[in-house]
């Protein structure tokens, strides 16, 4: 497998020129991340995930984690390098300092976690979801449970786990069976769950596990789950260990891709029942874990920008290495280098430009966040609260399919090489297809984006992001490089048509959810490809004013010009596509009955 080099330059530009930050750096408690901070973070965080965390990835796949009588030991080296992770303080770099994290904004947490998931899923898997449990902790634990648990979750020294599904519930969390009986001020936890990921491991002392339960007196459905904190190990008032929790590993699965990441099934109360301590209040836990979900969600469609940038790595060194054939105008029959190849650089073009606007997308949705807490202006901060919400089931579900798209081009570039295991290719793409399963099926992100984010508030929200999108086409057309400014009449088009897309799904599905159900992903793509035009034509902007004042990487400036050109003559096209099928397809699907097949 090829080498993992951050693209540090790319990272920069989209956080200096699209995601704001000298603006985010202005906002109350992100004073600290001054050009100068960012760059030292960025470049040390590059050399841990190229240096450290990319060597074991190839090993982790072959070697897997091992489950023995209880026991998960992670591949050779994974330990280690947790320590070295936790040692930099890499596990809460957006986290506020007064809870013990670095205090930098979520964007250019955003660019670490991306540097994770490039250099090596697997690993990455762990802190990502301890980062969700933090979530919880942050938002919902009380000044107690915090005092107990948060300063090591927040280090790492110990790690967090979310524990929903169930071998009967699956994405139906409403059919959970997992009980929680009261007793004297705690609960007493006994169940099954499934998919848990890093649930037991042996890289930490102590796993905290959110976990969702039912109360004997519960309401049926969703209405009656209740959250619980489990630790592995109880907690002493003093902070030490105490006895081991009636909680075991039974099983790890074998799978497609990130075989490093221990996959666990749980057992809850084998021996009268693990205590568990209540989060918040009782029936209320389904809410409380959609915090967790929702920064889960984000951190999947990370996960897919950092696996198709190491694919769109592994595919241009393959592609100038590789010599067959003689060049398509050339009479000598000296083979070349395969990136010679007009549809070999094609090919390299579609992937650098869905990793180049998924980058942007994720940078940007990354900054709303930081600025959704922290303006003090109420216009920008329902502004970058609508994007935050309407996009975050883009970022998951557009990024996750492009990492399977993308990593599934790798493959392609490679050739017949790219179908055997040791170039590392394969495992890329073993690895991608997970994204669009987990945290919610991309199915299910886009009935969110369509019943939750469109629907309920009759497409305010959905306006202000169109809004958002306008903004950066007018930069476009106010571009003063006449290359530049000619695409803004096909992102002009682009998001037309997703307004077109939005507003019939306004007249036509609200009554009719079905209806709904049957074109939400095509309308889920056709956003993602149309905020990826925009914020790519943003960036081509940005780089013809750097090249204009003479100032940056003038080759850089250059390319990402032509980047955004390819995407807009080769990607947009797609968003017709996904509005036509936004627009008629509905019947067409809902006519297809569960006897046709």
């Amino acid at each position: 497998m090829t080498t993992y080099a951050a693209p540090l330059q790319d990272m920069r530009f989209v956080l200096e020129e699209i995601a704001g930050l000298p603006q985010l750096a202005r906002l109350p408690g992100l004073e600290e991340a001054t050009a100068d901070t960012v760059e030292a973070v960025l470049g040390e965080a590059g050399r841990l995930a190229g240096e450290v965390l990319a060597p074991l990835n190839r090993g982790g796949d072959i070697e897997s984690s091992i489950y023995e009588n209880g026991v998960v030991r992670t591949p050779t080296g994974f330990a280690a390098a947790y320590g070295q992770f936790v040692a930099g303080g890499w596990n809460a770099v957006a986290v506020e300092a007064e809870a013990g994290g670095q205090g930098l904004p979520q964007a250019v947490a955003t660019a670490t976690m991306e540097m994770w998931n490039a250099a090596n899923m697997s690993f990455a898997l762990c802190p990502m979801l301890n980062g969700g449990a933090l979530e919880i902790m942050l938002q919902y634990g009380s000044p107690e449970q915090k005092a107990r648990y948060l300063g090591k979750m927040v280090t790492g020294e110990w790690t967090g786990t979310m524990n929903l599904t169930e071998p009967q519930a699956g994405s139906d969390l409403g059919a959970l069976k997992t009980r929680a009986i009261r007793e004297n001020g705690h609960y007493r936890i006994q169940g099954q769950k499934i998919y848990i990921t890093y649930g037991e491991h042996d890289m930490v002392d102590n796993i905290i596990h959110m976990v969702l339960a039912r109360t004997p007196d519960a309401p049926a459905g969703s209405k009656g789950i209740s959250l619980f904190i489990v630790p592995k190990f109880m907690v002493n008032d003093d902070g030490s260990l105490g006895r081991r929790n009636d909680l075991r590993c039974v099983s790890i699965e074998h799978k497609l891709g990130i075989k490093a990441s221990p996959t666990c099934v749980l057992a809850f109360g084998d021996n009268g029942g693990a205590i568990g301590y209540l989060v918040g209040e009782e029936n209320r836990g389904l809410e409380y874990m959609f915090s967790m979900m929702n920064v889960e969600r984000l951190g999947v469609g990370i996960q897919g920008l950092g696996l198709a940038d190491r694919a769109l790595q592994q595919a241009i060194s393959y592609a100038k290495e590789r010599r067959q054939s003689r060049a398509i105008d050339s009479k000598d029959l000296k083979p070349v280098s395969i990136i010679e190849h007009p549809d070999v650089r094609r090919n390299l073009g579609t992937m650098r430009a869905l990793v180049e606007a998924g980058r942007a997308l994720a940078y940007t949705v990354g900054a709303a966040i930081d600025r959704q807490s922290r303006v003090a202006d109420a216009a920008q901060r329902s502004e970058a609260q609508a994007i935050v919400e309407v996009m975050t089931p883009v970022v998951k579900s557009w990024l996750s399919d492009m990492a399977c798209q993308v990593a599934s081009i790798n493959v392609q570039v490679h050739g017949g090489m790219g179908f055997i295991e040791e170039t590392g290719a394969a495992q890329l793409y073993r690895d991608a297809r997970i994204l669009p399963i987990y945290e919610g099926t991309n199915g299910i992100q886009a009935l969110d984006l369509v019943m939750r984010k469109l629907l309920r508030d009759s497409g305010q929200a959905f306006g202000q992001v169109e809004r958002w999108l306008n903004h950066m086409v007018v930069q476009v057309e106010e571009c003063a490089d006449p290359v530049v400014a000619a695409l803004a009449p096909r992102l002009t088009e682009g998001l037309n048509r997703a307004h077109q897309a939005g507003q019939w799904l306004l007249r036509n599905t609200r009554h009719t959810p079905a209806r709904a159900a049957a074109v939400a992903t095509p309308f889920l793509n056709l956003l993602g490809v149309v905020a990826g035009g925009c914020l790519m034509g943003a960036a081509a902007a940005a780089a013809a004013r750097r090249l204009a004042a003479g100032a940056g990487d003038a080759a850089f400036n250059k390319q990402k010009i032509k980047t955004t050109r390819f995407y807009v003559d080769n990607i947009m096209p797609y968003a017709e596509a996904e509005a036509r099928r936004t627009l008629e397809g509905a019947e067409s699907a809902l006519d297809l009955t569960p006897g046709d097949f």
